[in-house]
């Protein structure tokens, strides 16, 4: 079960949806120093104590994390940033 799973819904084609997801990934990768790499219109990423996805669907982004014991004290920072970062690009 993933410690942080989030759905949001969008407009846009798959394509501008994906590269909206990759300039998410971009802040993620900045402010928590996680890898990422896709599998088809999915963006997987990882790190110590961490990893997850961030999936590009016709309507929404589904973004499931797993959060490592240690970072679990985080999850509420953690679920913010994403959802600011979603709302910025999907609203």
């Amino acid at each position: 079960m993933a410690s942080i799973d989030i759905r949001h819904p969008h407009s846009k084609t798959l394509k501008q949806a994906r590269a909206a997801v990759a300039r998410v990934a971009e802040k993620i990768q900045e402010r928590f120093e996680v890898g990422c790499a896709w599998s088809d219109d999915t963006l997987e990423f990882s790190r110590s104590g961490v990893n997850g996805e961030i999936r590009v669907l016709q309507e929404e982004i589904h973004v499931l994390v797993n959060l490592g014991f240690l970072l679990m004290a985080l999850r509420g920072p953690i679920e913010s940033e994403i959802l600011r970062y979603l709302e910025r690009e999907f609203s």
